[in-house]
């Protein structure tokens, strides 16, 4: 079962190298299973045993069911789907010492810069094209998904010789060290070709882009016993394809089950696609009015309603097993990890640890928990953010990992399907 699992979650992984195509690969699985997409900017017309799902940005969905009996509340697990990389400036094309172009790139998130140094990377993301008039004259906009689906650049690191002293410590300048290599003299003026003919549009036809850089070294298992997974984008793809599967596979007969994943937590949220938005707040509302339902059901339902704040979370490292606390220590294939910080960076505490504590009972999984030293700042996630446009008990948990914010990160065989079997449980 833990092959399987992981082979399903590399296949998806594998298919969503930036957001918008993650958010794409979720909304095809999601039309399969006989969801209907409903749109922002139309009525909707929600029914008892409907099943639905609804984006914003196409880098954000919310996947949703109602129960045929009246609902007791909702359960909700949601996560996100960006991770740090590097976005691709307007006017991208540099010129090199009259050899070379390389691209202008900027920091998205907070990566690991080293390891995106010498592996084959490409790009990925959306373009905004003209229609023809003909075509759709009411709509002169259409966004169209891309990706240069080859080895297309490299960041080549500076030679030891050039750099003594790069092995004891280097401070990487995003302007200087960062930008990928495209091409010779000879690629002058063709990269956004390269972009519109991957994409099967006319270069002079795009108005706009969101392109990001993307590892290419493909997904492996491995380990003595083939009990290590790693892979790029893992934080937090991982948990998102946990969520979908746990959510498909759920009874879904007393709760509204809510799958909900989020855009830009790399980078604060505090966009209209964000856990900061009104997004998740929006979907919920709008679907108890479509229901009949009053306001005050909805904050009936509310008040009964439990979330899960899902993103991936530390792992003990091997090399530096003094980064973790003294007795919180989670490792990789020993289940699910529960997050906690007393100045609310995670959004736990005993009552929403103590339910989801049950949740593992009941689905038969471990779970572990992790808190910061006490002695060094952690990060944060989406959960608490949400939380300020739909407040309810909230959990923050993740799947242990190592390397997290690398271009290639590394998780545990097991801990996928603990996280598949805790989510079928919640939506119950």
């Amino acid at each position: 079962m833990y092959s399987e699992i992981s082979k399903q979650l590399i296949e998806f992984i594998d298919k969503s190298p930036t957001c918008f195509h993650a958010v794409k690969t979720m909304s095809d699985i999601l039309k399969e299973e006989g969801f209907t997409e409903l749109k922002e900017n139309q009525k909707w017309h929600i029914e008892k045993g409907g099943k639905y799902f609804v984006t914003r940005n196409g880098s954000s969905l919310i996947a949703f069911t109602i129960p045929e009996q009246d609902m007791k509340g909702m359960r909700i697990m949601a996560s996100h789907s960006d991770s740090p990389t590097f976005k691709i400036k307007e006017n991208p094309e540099m010129e090199s010492d009259g050899h070379y172009i390389k691209l202008n790139v900027e920091r998205y998130g907070g990566m690991i810069c080293a390891p995106w140094f010498d592996r084959p990377l490409s790009v990925a993301g959306r373009v905004i094209v003209r229609n023809s008039s003909e075509k759709s004259p009411s709509c002169p906009l259409r966004t169209v998904l891309v990706n240069v689906d080859r080895d297309l650049l490299m960041i080549p690191n500076l030679a030891i010789h050039m750099n003594r002293e790069v092995n004891d410590g280097y401070k990487y300048n995003a302007q200087k060290d960062m930008l990928p290599l495209y091409g010779d003299a000879a690629a002058k003026d063709t990269f956004m070709k390269t972009i519109a003919d991957a994409a099967g549009v006319e270069s002079g036809d795009i108005l706009g882009h969101d392109l990001f850089l993307y590892n290419r070294q493909s997904a492996s298992i491995w380990g003595a016993s083939g009990e290590f997974l790693s892979s790029g984008r893992l934080d937090d793809l991982q948990c998102a394809f946990s969520s979908l599967k746990g959510f498909l596979a759920g009874e879904k007969k007393e709760y509204m089950a809510v799958h909900c994943v989020l855009d830009n937590e790399e980078v604060g949220s505090g966009t209209k696609q964000g856990a900061a938005s009104t997004f998740l707040y929006d979907t919920l509302t709008r679907a108890h009015e479509s229901l009949g339902l009053t306001r005050e059901d909805y904050l009936i339902h509310l008040a009964d309603s439990f979330m899960v704040s899902a993103d991936n979370a530390h792992a003990v490292h091997p090399n530096h097993t003094d980064k973790a606390d003294p007795v919180n220590r989670p490792y990789l294939n020993g289940g699910i990890v529960i997050k906690f910080n007393a100045n609310q960076k995670y959004c736990t505490d005993g009552v929403s640890a103590a339910m989801f504590r049950d949740i593992c009972r009941q689905a038969d999984v471990p779970s572990q928990t992790f808190v910061n030293r006490s002695d060094m700042a952690g990060g944060s996630t989406l959960g608490n953010i949400s939380n300020t446009q739909v407040a309810l008990n909230t959990v923050d948990i993740g799947l242990p990992q190592l390397a997290m914010h690398s271009p290639y990160e590394t998780v545990g065989v097991r801990d996928t399907e603990y996280l598949v079997r805790a989510a079928e449980v919640l939506f119950c």
